[in-house]
């Protein structure tokens, strides 16, 4: 029998919904409203309101709205993308999240931002002006146009050129600031960071031109900054608050107020690693330490801060305080666990184990020597150098965990080609034969 009502298949989150338009007369306003308000696709909402009039009086009540990068890619009239925006904005009554990764100009963005910015609490834009050599004489610029938006909790911003601080008011209410792939100097982001003064969330990755850097936000929580370059930038922070912190590409790090810092990455692998100084780290959990080179004293401090910490990677390849790169001196197997009792997950690669296999480091273990938490150990072995006393420390690791459920051994880059490789390799295999419920090799 032929169908008497139209059907329209609309994908929501990935998922097909196929609509009845006569089913859907009879839904009441609410539900409706609630229903397509899940959608925020511009293609998809312009669709909606060609399917009926309640459908288009319904879509002016979504909270979100999403233009991807080839949203107009074939345009249909004479509308420019800036129009299109503007007349979709501007037909909802109390947008709160606007994204667009299509191009855009600064007075579009501006006539946007001027009917929607008492309302919109979320903003993310794709601004393309990073590859420009020149900064754009437009005025204002697409950065002093995001003042309008004075009420935003979050901001994210892709691929942005910032030459001259932005003009903007305080941000009281913008709580997560996020800058991905961005060309800016200091006096430029602390412009930035002063205008957002109650920020718990900043993420500035990919970010050139950074060199000394001070950050005073007293209620970050979280932070993860990566500055591209020569790796020597330095870094120092008042966050009395901050939870997590992830640096890379400093090669001097100060954050005095730590006693909340659980989470804590510091990797660099373009420079060196000269200075780290923290405060308190009683409350940390998880420590990852990367990079080429580390001072040696670097690393030493932070072993002794960290004495509390659950979760240790370590995956520094070298020491040394010049341009010489120096292997890790020896470090004292039972001297090592007793500084870090509550040590649960150890995930440790190439030099510091190389440093826990010397001759000596088994030397001081006490007959009632034990690891007390250790659940899980995680190695990367890259050379057979040493061989007994690395089959040595992996024996001991297994008697002094009393709690060890899982070793991982993990063999990558082995470059030899001679007959101590593979004997080394067969050791292994004799260990995890014996050990097979605990080890595992990748």
């Amino acid at each position: 029998m032929e169908k008497d009502y139209h059907e329209t298949n609309i994908k929501i989150n990935g998922t097909h919904l196929l609509f009845h338009k006569v089913a859907m007369e009879y839904v009441p306003d609410a539900i409706l409203q609630f229903i397509l308000a899940h959608i925020n696709d511009a293609h998809h909402v312009a669709a909606c309101n060609c399917v009926s009039k309640g459908w288009k009086d319904s879509m002016a009540h979504i909270k979100s709205l999403y233009f991807p990068r080839n949203s107009f890619d074939s345009p249909l009239g004479g509308e420019s993308p800036d129009d299109i925006v503007k007349r979709m904005v501007s037909k909802v009554v109390r947008l709160e999240e606007l994204v667009v990764y299509s191009p855009f100009s600064p007075s579009g963005l501006a006539s946007w931002l001027s009917i929607i910015g008492h309302s919109l609490t979320q903003l993310e834009l794709r601004m393309d002006n990073l590859v420009d050599h020149q900064p754009s004489l437009e005025s204002p610029s697409k950065l002093d146009c995001i003042g309008l938006a004075r009420n935003l909790k979050s901001l994210k911003l892709w691929g942005v050129l910032i030459v001259h601080s932005p003009k903007w008011d305080i941000f009281q209410n913008l709580r997560t600031l996020e800058i991905t792939g961005a060309r800016l100097e200091d006096p430029v982001l602390i412009a930035v960071l002063q205008s957002c003064p109650y920020l718990t969330r900043l993420l500035l990755l990919a970010c050139e031109g950074i060199r000394a850097i001070s950050i005073d936000l007293p209620c970050l929580e979280e932070c993860k900054l990566d500055f591209y370059g020569l790796g020597n930038a330095s870094l120092s922070m008042y966050c009395p608050k901050i939870e997590s912190l992830e640096v890379q590409g400093c090669s001097w790090i100060s954050v005095p107020e730590t006693k909340h810092l659980r989470n804590l990455s510091i990797s660099n692998s373009a420079g060196r690693v000269y200075r780290v100084e923290f405060g308190d780290l009683s409350a940390l959990e998880f420590l990852a330490m990367r990079g080429v080179q580390w001072c040696w004293g670097a690393i030493c401090n932070m072993l002794k801060l960290a004495s509390e910490v659950k979760h240790l990677f370590m995956k520094v390849e070298f020491t040394g305080d010049y341009e010489a790169l120096q292997p890790f001196p020896e470090i004292d197997f039972a001297d090592f666990f007793n500084s870090h009792p509550k040590l649960c997950k150890f995930d440790v690669h190439g030099a510091m184990f190389a440093a826990l296999c010397q001759r000596n480091s088994l030397k001081h273990v006490d007959p009632g020597f034990v690891i007390p938490c250790l659940e899980e150990v995680v190695i990367t072995v890259r050379s057979p150098l040493n061989a007994e006393q690395k089959i040595s420390i992996l024996e001991s690791l297994l008697k002094y965990g009393k709690n060890l459920r899982t070793m991982v051994i993990k063999i990558t880059q082995m470059k030899s080609c001679h007959s101590s490789a593979d004997d080394f390799f067969e050791e292994i295999c004799r260990l995890r034969y014996l050990n097979h419920e605990r080890i595992r090799i990748e």
